[in-house]
């Protein structure tokens, strides 16, 4: 039988709702802290927190065409853009997560709905609003710098909207928000997702339920034996 801990660690996933891989590791992530919680023990447990990262801080309003942005970006052709689409829809089916690749033909700016999960996360609904905000971009293709969609999406999962649109309306969380993403790229995340266990060890990417089950079983016995 497997050592038995009893564990509750600190997770900080930097993430941004447009990043697929994101949405591939938060789906991975959960199915590793499933098995933890499993009938062999169930040992660790996590306290979750959601951190703002921007992937195209500078976006304009209208967002723009996913293949010239990202050749603009990192130089990618259109042949390696369709093997990266198959890939990522591979790996999100592998962990539950459905990416409908071929609608989606814009990026857009997401800093509106970082202020949101800032304030869910207040709420106790963080988790429920990330998924939420990955399953409308990457499964229905909407808009996350819409306000109506954002506004949808908070209704969804039984958030306040009249609250969510004053929000929307004014600059709260906003602070908070630009605080917490200087906070992350001063220590060294300029790429996401980026899961931080116990504001220590670094995971980096969108990595299989088996690597985050390895390393949070190794965190968490290191951390008893200290």
């Amino acid at each position: 039988m497997s050592e038995q801990l009893s564990k509750q660690v600190r997770i900080d996933f930097v993430s941004d709702v447009s990043c697929p891989w994101c949405a591939i590791g938060l789906s991975s992530l959960e199915l590793a802290l499933a098995r933890l919680r499993g009938k062999d023990g169930g040992e660790i447990g996590a306290e979750l927190h959601f951190q703002p990262f921007e992937l195209n801080p500078n976006m304009g309003p209208d967002g723009q065409d996913i293949v010239e942005q990202i050749t603009e970006k990192y130089g990618a052709t259109a042949e390696q853009q369709a093997k990266s689409r198959e890939m990522i829809r591979e790996r999100g089916a592998d962990v539950g997560f459905t990416f409908d690749m071929e609608r989606r033909g814009r990026i857009y700016n997401t800093f509106d709905a970082h202020r949101l999960l800032s304030w869910a996360e207040e709420e106790g609904r963080q988790r429920d609003l990330k998924m939420a905000l990955f399953e409308a971009y990457f499964g229905r293709c909407e808009d996350p710098s819409n306000h109506d969609v954002l506004l949808n999406t908070v209704e969804r999962v039984g958030l306040d909207r009249e609250r969510a649109a004053a929000i929307l309306a004014s600059s709260d969380y906003a602070d908070e928000v630009r605080e917490r993403e200087t906070f992350f790229q001063r220590a060294g995340i300029h790429s996401v997702p980026a899961v931080i266990i116990n504001q220590r060890h670094l995971i980096s990417g969108g990595q299989p339920p088996d690597v985050f089950e390895r390393a949070l079983r190794e965190i968490a016995s290191h951390s008893e034996q200290a």
